[in-house]
């Protein structure tokens, strides 16, 4: 096959810089406060040539919300939907995406945090739409795991939430432009979403659903009624 032309080389190499300065002056200036000019002067090119590449700041915008959006949810929606998967590993799997995602490229996520309110409203929409399906994702799979008794009896929105929030964290705190580390604090972070809701060896009881719980029921009545015949018959100190 042969190589592209220098030319599409060059083109394909500025908008990916262009792309990456808008998403770092966006989040760090918000849109509001960032102009074309600011882009072209921080790359270090004219404004005309800028418009060689892009019209408009919307339009810089809204190439960058809908990769963030809808690129990382389709990557969640693959794995959630992975019949070959159990929601251990899904869990585990959908974490370290989020993460790995936000740790690589946190100032595009940051920029969609802080332009929420000056999205469109064709962008607002595809940004709730795509934040709703990772949630509705992520709660289903949660859910399918405390039905089969893989993780506690919580409450699948709320601990979705939780690692929602914990994922989306580190987009402000990680800056390290390590591929090698991301993906550690990713894999650190998985482990800890699955254990924020795993059951203990001791508590899987092999069923699902109400027989899960049923299982776990004897066992907690099991447990008491040895406490009970513990102080009932307590065991006399030696002399």
């Amino acid at each position: 096959m042969a190589n592209p032309p220098a030319s599409t080389v060059r083109k394909e190499l500025v908008e990916s810089q262009m792309y990456e300065t808008a998403a770092k002056l966006f989040a760090v200036r918000g849109f509001a406060g960032t102009s074309l000019q600011d882009i072209a002067d921080e790359m270090g090119i004219t404004r005309p040539a800028l418009y060689y590449y892009v019209k408009s700041k919307d339009e810089l915008l809204a190439k960058l919300v809908t990769e963030i959006t809808e690129g990382n949810t389709a990557q969640i929606l693959d794995v959630a939907n992975d019949p070959a998967l159990d929601s251990v590993e899904k869990l585990s799997r959908i974490a370290y995406a989020m993460v790995h995602h936000r740790a690589l490229q946190p100032a595009r996520f940051l920029l969609l945090a802080r332009s929420e309110a000056e999205l469109s409203d064709g962008l607002a929409d595809i940004h709730e739409r795509t934040k709703r399906t990772m949630l509705r994702s992520l709660i289903a799979v949660i859910d399918h795991g405390v039905e089969a008794g893989q993780f506690r009896p919580v409450n699948p929105r709320s601990a979705a939430l939780a690692v929602i929030g914990m994922c989306n964290w580190v987009a402000w705190w990680f800056h390290e432009d390590d591929e090698s580390t991301a993906d550690q604090v990713a894999r650190d972070i998985a482990d800890l979403a699955v254990a924020s809701v795993l059951q203990s060896a001791d508590r899987m009881t092999g069923a699902s659903g109400p027989r899960a719980a049923a299982a776990l029921l004897r066992q907690d009545l099991d447990y008491l009624e040895r406490l009970l015949d513990e102080a009932d018959h307590p065991t006399k100190p030696h002399d």
